[in-house]
C-alpha cells in the first residue's frame, strides 16, 4: 500500500464504510425495564402524590373499621348481658305472680266459703236456747213461761244479728209502698180514701245489711 504524504491511503472498500457511517451515525444502546417501573416512570407527580394520600386514607380507615367493629363487639356483648339479666328477673317475676295469683284465688275461695263462719258461730248460743227452751217447755204446763222464753230468744237473736249489721225494717205498716224496700205480694180495698197506695199489712218483715236491702218486706197495699 502506498504512502501519500507520509500517511497509508485507505482502500476503496473502507472509504463506502466509513462514509455510510457519517450518513448514519450509531443510536444509543437502550436497556428494557420492569412495566412496574415503566408505569412508575410515566407517572406525574401529581398522580403518584392522589395515589399514596389515596391509600393512606385506606389504611386509616381500614384502623377505624377495625375499632368500629370492636365498639360493636363490646356493645353487643353488654347488650346481651343486659338481656340474660332481663330474662332472668321476668322468670323471677312471673314465677312471683304465678305464686301469687294460686294464694290468692285459694284465699277467694276459703273467704266464699267461710264467709259466714263468725256469724253462724254467734248464731249457734241462739240454737242451744231454742232446745233447752224445747225441754223446758215439755216439763211446764205454764204459758206465761213459755211466751217469756220466746221474747228472751228473738231478742238475743236480734241482738246477734245486729252485731253482724243486720237490722229489721222498722215502722213498715202505714207508710207508703217503696218498690225499693217493699214487696207487694197482694192488694186490698184501703179501709180509709188516705190509705190508698200504702202498707195495710206487713206478712213478712224485711231486712237491711249495712242499710242496704238483703229481704224486701212482703207486704200488702191498698187500694
Amino acid at each position: 500500500m502506498r504512502r501519500i504524504f507520509g500517511k497509508a491511503r485507505k482502500p476503496m472498500t473502507d472509504r463506502h464504510q466509513a462514509a455510510a457511517e457519517a450518513e448514519h451515525p450509531a443510536k444509543p444502546t437502550t436497556h428494557a425495564l420492569p412495566a412496574d417501573a415503566a408505569d412508575e416512570a410515566r407517572k406525574d407527580p401529581l398522580t403518584a402524590a392522589s395515589e399514596a394520600a389515596a391509600e393512606h386514607v385506606m389504611h386509616d380507615a381500614e384502623a377505624d373499621g377495625r375499632e368500629d367493629i370492636n365498639t360493636l363487639q363490646a356493645e353487643l356483648d353488654q347488650a346481651k348481658a343486659e338481656a340474660a339479666d332481663l330474662k332472668d328477673k321476668w322468670l323471677r317475676l312471673n314465677a312471683d305472680f304465678d305464686n301469687f295469683r294460686k294464694r290468692t284465688a285459694r284465699e277467694r275461695l276459703d273467704l266464699i266459703q267461710f264467709a259466714a263462719e263468725n256469724a253462724l258461730k254467734n248464731v249457734l248460743p241462739v240454737l242451744d236456747d231454742m232446745e233447752r227452751a224445747i225441754a223446758n217447755n215439755a216439763r211446764t204446763e205454764e204459758l206465761a213461761v213459755v211466751k217469756e222464753g220466746f221474747h228472751l230468744i228473738q231478742s238475743k237473736l236480734l241482738h246477734i244479728l245486729g252485731s253482724q249489721g243486720v237490722k229489721p225494717m222498722s215502722e213498715v205498716k202505714g207508710q207508703p209502698f217503696d218498690v225499693d224496700r217493699h214487696e207487694a205480694i197482694t192488694k186490698a180495698p184501703a179501709p180509709s180514701p188516705e190509705l190508698k197506695g200504702r202498707v195495710l199489712e206487713v206478712v213478712e218483715n224485711g231486712y237491711t245489711l249495712h242499710d242496704k236491702v238483703i229481704r224486701y218486706a212482703k207486704v200488702v197495699v191498698g187500694e
